[in-house]
Formats: C-alpha cells, sequence, structure tokens
C-alpha cells in the first residue's frame, strides 16, 4: 500500500412487527440482564477486547427480541422461512426465503443469505462504483484485517476496542434488540457484537461477497468464550445486501451500526433514509467516518474534488459535523449528537418515538 492511498484511504475507501409468522415472535417486553465473567478477544490482527463488567439492561421500551425481520427487496414485505425456523450462521445454507408478494425465492449459500436485489439473476450483472468494487475483492477482503484496518489511526480512529466502547455508550437504550452491523466488512465489529450477548440478534450485512466469506472464515476460527464451545453463533447472521435497499421491514430492528462506512455509500442519503425505514421508533443509528475540514475545505477545490469522487468512485468526502447533522436530519432522525477526535467521528442519531 503506497504512502499516498494510506493518506488518503480515510477519504474514500476506509469501509468500508408485534406479530407471529411461522413460528418467529417478533415483539416482546421483558428486563433482559447480560453478565459476563470472562473476557473475550478477537482471534483477528486488530484486536479487541469486550467489557467483562455486568450489564444490566432495562426493558423500559418495545425492543425486537427475535423474530423473522427479513423482508423481500424489492416490496419490502416479510419474507417467509421456509425451514419454519430461526436462522443462524450455521442453517443459512440451503435456507429458501420466499416472497409471497413478488414470487421470487432468495437463497442462502455455505456463508451468507444473498438478499440483494439482482439476487438469482443469470445473465443481468450489477455494476457499482468503483468503490465498492474495490472491496469485493478477495485481496482486499483478505487485507482487511491484517494491516489495512490499522491504517485507520492515521485518520484519528482510536482502535476496534474503543470505538466499541464508544458506540456501546450510544446503544444502551437498546440493549436486548436487533442490531444491524451495515458495512460489516470482514465482520470485525459484528463479531465483538455477537459476542458481547447484549442483542438477541446481530446482522452482519455487506455488498462484498468476498467479505461476508473472511467474515464466515474468521467466525470459524474463533473460539469464542471457551475452546470447547467455540463461537455463539445462534445470535448472528450474514446477509449480503445493498445499503439503499435494505431487505428489512420497516420499524423492525433496534439499532443499525454502520463502522468506517457512511462515507464510502455512492449515496449517503438513500442508504441513511433507508436506515430511517428500517429502524423502530427510538432506534438508534451509530457511525464512524471521517471529517475533512480546516484547509481542505476550501472551496471550490472541495467542490470539484467530491463531485469527482462521487460521480467517479463512488464515495463521499463530508467537511463538517454540520452536515452530517443535515443528513439525518434530512432522512428523519433526530437527537444528532457526535465525538471527534482529528479527522475521526463518531455519530449518534435517533428514529423519532
Amino acid at each position: 500500500m503506497s504512502t499516498a492511498l494510506s493518506t488518503f484511504t480515510p477519504l474514500f475507501s476506509l469501509g468500508r412487527l408485534g406479530s407471529q409468522t411461522r413460528g418467529f415472535s417478533i415483539l416482546r417486553r421483558a428486563p433482559i440482564v447480560v453478565r459476563f465473567t470472562s473476557p473475550v478477544k478477537l482471534r483477528a490482527s486488530s484486536t479487541a477486547a469486550i467489557d467483562t463488567a455486568t450489564v444490566e439492561i432495562s426493558a423500559d421500551k418495545e425492543v425486537s427480541t427475535g423474530g423473522n425481520v427479513l423482508a423481500c427487496p424489492i416490496c419490502y414485505q416479510q419474507l417467509i422461512c421456509s425451514s419454519g425456523t430461526g436462522l443462524t450462521v450455521e442453517s443459512v445454507q440451503g435456507t429458501k426465503l420466499i416472497c409471497n408478494t413478488c414470487k421470487k425465492t432468495y437463497f442462502g449459500n455455505e456463508a451468507y443469505l444473498d438478499l440483494t436485489i439482482a439476487s438469482g439473476t443469470k445473465e443481468y450483472v450489477v455494476s457499482m462504483p468503483p468503490a465498492t468494487e474495490l472491496f469485493r475483492t478477495p485481496l482486499i477482503s483478505f487485507l482487511y484485517e491484517r494491516g489495512w484496518r490499522q491504517n485507520f489511526g492515521l485518520g484519528g480512529y482510536p482502535g476496534p476496542e474503543k470505538e466499541f466502547e464508544m458506540a456501546k455508550d450510544y446503544l444502551l437504550p437498546v440493549l436486548g434488540g436487533i442490531i444491524v452491523d451495515a458495512s460489516c466488512g470482514s465482520g470485525l465489529f459484528s463479531r465483538l457484537f455477537a459476542k458481547s450477548g447484549l442483542f438477541s440478534l446481530v446482522v452482519a450485512l455487506d455488498y462484498s461477497e468476498a467479505m461476508l466469506q473472511q467474515c464466515y472464515e474468521f467466525i470459524n476460527a474463533d473460539k469464542g468464550f471457551h475452546a470447547d464451545k467455540g463461537f455463539p453463533k445462534e445470535g448472528l447472521i450474514l446477509v449480503r445486501a445493498d445499503i439503499s435497499r435494505l431487505p428489512f421491514v420497516s420499524s423492525s430492528v433496534d439499532a443499525v451500526h454502520a463502522g468506517a462506512a457512511l462515507h464510502c455509500w455512492p449515496s449517503p442519503s438513500l442508504a441513511v433514509a433507508e436506515i430511517s425505514r428500517v429502524l423502530r421508533p427510538g432506534g438508534v443509528f451509530v457511525a464512524t467516518t471521517v471529517i475533512v475540514d480546516g484547509p481542505f475545505a476550501v472551496q471550490p477545490f472541495t467542490t470539484t474534488f467530491r463531485e469527482y469522487l462521487a460521480q467517479f468512485v463512488g464515495s463521499r468526502v463530508f467537511l463538517s459535523e454540520g452536515e452530517l447533522k443535515d443528513l439525518c436530519k434530512t432522512c428523519g432522525l433526530v437527537g444528532f449528537s457526535c465525538v471527534r477526535n482529528r479527522r475521526f467521528v463518531m455519530i449518534s442519531a435517533t428514529k423519532p418515538s
């Protein structure tokens, strides 16, 4: 990786209902207590640990504690699972998800469920912007946690362990519910969320087949809490999907996390609007990205540069915290807050109750 690429990577290529159906219970009210008795460490080059302190979760508000929240990305109607049972990392292979409205069937392979619109096409090929295609390559997927992610510190990223703790503080109101780790890459944070036990279901979601395969391999190599028990796979599924066409029932998930991904989305407004749609009232959106302010925000350079990136690369350069706040507001999210560390910023916003 060249010095120039490492320096500018943060700009454009870092990241990356109350009912029952076929045995799926969707919403419950119940106090949940999660306890940790031993430290958990990631088996990846960018090591991170989960705090071992006892966490008590008060479920004063409704949270989604399980259920089939998956929907057809075409019509957004709830998908029916052919097996009639809950889905886990180990059970997706051979699974069929059926849309009774579109009469389309979606399939799962060894690693993940493919819930993209073009899933199952034989001749039609979807072309994505270069920034998106870059992360579909096996090489970048392999390198992501083997050196690539460590370069994020150049932009002020505090590191996976600290970022996880920061995100957890924002997510306190929805602990015990369902979280989507959007643009999860090789699953660094998806695995942390799953092993923490803080959520009833973790959905590791990415458009890259190679990233999801790498995530699956990390999960199988991770021994989890105990060597004899392995990784806790029952509360985690991997889903391939387009961030601008999320395959979830409206108002069905409690939280969406997007680590180092917001600037990589071809259209952040479409993506955040989708996130707003799938969040339940009171649901939380947490994301990290970079802000290029100071001398880099001088016009007209930034206008031309940003237009070039958006049109030809498929990435976005954010110039201020106000721009991110405006993005959340225009997409129906409120209560914006953020934390800065040089170029790095973590933002949070909430779906109105």
